[in-house]
């Protein structure tokens, strides 16, 4: 029996009330091997889940007779069956939703063919067919749009289908190289036992399902980039580039030629073609690291992008298309952002399809802490033997941990260091004045950890303010030897210093 007989073995059901959509879905995925059913709501696919089991399970969100979300609960009380919602009324609500009832992707319409062929992938186990006579070869076709599964009339939609179809076999889209890869073992970036850092690596494992857009939020140093790392090590586009850009380290004037690359001679010192973060991420992830410090201007090219799937070079008169799952993180409330009208809800909703929140150090139990301590001496010490004396060990269970496991990394490597080989005592963790340190309450009875603040945040701020202007008075008020000193860039110290209200 041929591959294609085989590959015809693999049932789909395609669930929606629009006949013309549910056509052109069954074409396009009968196309890549697959056998289709559908069902016009609700009701008819329960029934049809009912008599028989399916590979693939694609819902829409919105009909006449019920809600996707339904099928999502029926599917995962009833079978292992992988199910996607497809819908032209997402909101991010609903797909956190659908996440949990078990859904393994949220697509909204219009679907791109190289979206479906995805998800089909990453679903069912399967190679999608394609011609293996070869033709005389021929000079390869200029780049053009991914073409969608529209909406509308049946004729135009399939008219639509069929062109998709030949320029993407025209095209070699659909290659040996587009196979899923072998099951990743990505390594284990977020170390813990505890309840919060399991429930973050199994919300990791199921985004790695899907190609939705997720939000990381977290102090800072609570490891959002690893998280991000993480999600794209164990997803399909793992082989792919993964592309990590700190939004407030760029300066304004040069954010649309380093995000979206440009043209040779199409500006003074542009003396060759060079691409952007977007083209380098390619089929793979961009991770937007601190994207609430993007300014507005930016943030209005960016949503473009993630609309159209596509980017245009300065000085290029053609969108390119582009194919990038991304990922962004802020240790700001990104909510209390569009609120001030800093950032752009449109944008907003688009970015935050799934959250992802990262627990801080201080969260984590007593158990996770020395687990995290000595992991973190094992990697930095290396093959020496340094020893931790109970009298660090106890110092950096109190410690409150400002600056989190980025923090806990740095005293540990001064620590080492001060060590000169020996014991490690408290006196070489060199840690911060004693108000830093967690309390359950003072002479008083009040809870200290705030040190006077309102809420966290505005801890943060407090401590952040007060670094910067150490640092600065130590250059002398040179912002440029202070962001060096503070180790970041001039730039990223001015964003700083303007989120503080520090001139």
């Amino acid at each position: 029996m041929s591959d294609f007989k085989l590959q015809m073995q693999h049932p789909v059901l395609v669930i929606d009330d629009e006949a013309d959509l549910r056509a052109l879905l069954q074409m396009s995925l009968s196309k890549m091997g697959l056998q289709v059913e559908t069902a016009a709501g609700v009701v008819e696919g329960k029934k049809k889940l009912s008599e028989k089991t399916y590979d693939l399970v694609l819902t829409d969100m919105k009909m006449p007779d019920g809600n996707g979300l339904e099928v999502v609960e029926f599917v995962a009380k009833n079978s292992d069956t992988p199910i996607a919602v497809i819908t032209a009324f997402g909101n991010p609500n609903q797909a956190v939703q659908a996440m949990k009832m078990g859904a393994f992707d949220y697509i909204a319409k219009p679907v791109t063919l190289a979206q479906l062929r995805t998800l089909v992938k990453s679903a069912i186990n399967v190679d999608i067919p394609h011609k293996v006579k070869k033709k005389k070869e021929t000079a390869p076709a200029a780049p053009v749009a991914e073409e969608t599964i529209p909406q509308g009339t049946h004729k135009a939609a399939l008219t639509c289908a069929k062109t998709a179809l030949a320029k993407a076999k025209a095209e070699k889209l659909i290659a040996d190289g587009e196979d899923m890869p072998p099951e990743n073992t990505p390594r284990q970036r977020l170390l813990g036992n505890s309840e919060a850092m399991q429930n973050v690596r199994t919300l990791i494992a199921k985004l790695a399902k899907s190609d939705v857009s997720v939000y990381i939020t977290g102090e800072s140093g609570t490891g959002k980039e690893q998280a991000a790392r993480s999600i794209h090590e164990a997803s399909n586009r793992a082989n792919a580039p993964f592309i990590a850009v700190n939004c407030g380290a760029i300066p304004e004037n040069l954010m649309e030629s380093e995000f979206f690359g440009y043209k040779k001679g199409s500006f003074t010192g542009a003396d060759s073609d060079r691409d952007g973060f977007f083209q380098a991420a390619h089929n793979g992830t961009l991770f937007l690291d601190e994207v609430a410090d993007l300014p507005l201007s930016m943030q209005v090219k960016l949503l473009r992008v993630i609309q159209e799937k596509a980017v245009r070079k300065i000085g290029e008169h053609i969108e390119t298309p582009v194919n990038v799952r991304l990922i962004c993180a802020t240790h700001k409330n990104l909510e209390r952002e569009v609120e001030s009208g800093r950032f752009r809800q449109d944008l907003y909703y688009r970015l935050n399809i799934v959250t992802l929140e990262m627990p801080s150090l201080r969260d984590l139990d007593v158990e996770d802490k020395e687990f995290l301590i000595m992991a973190l001496k094992q990697k930095i010490a290396g093959e020496s033997e340094v020893h931790i004396r109970q009298d660090a060990m106890d110092a950096l269970k109190k410690y409150s941990f400002p600056g989190n496991f980025r923090e806990l990394e740095n005293i540990l490597e001064r620590a080492i260091a001060l060590s000169a080989g020996e014991a490690i005592c408290a006196d070489d963790l060199q840690l911060r004045r004693s108000s830093q340190l967690i309390d359950d309450e003072d002479a008083n009875g009040d809870a200290t950890l705030l040190h006077g603040a309102d809420s966290l945040e505005d801890f943060l701020d407090q401590t952040e303010r007060r670094i910067i202007e150490e640092a600065l008075n130590k250059a002398g008020g040179n912002r440029t030897n202070a962001a060096k000193l503070l180790g970041i860039s001039f730039y990223s110290l001015k964003n700083h210093m303007s989120r503080l209200g520090m001139g």
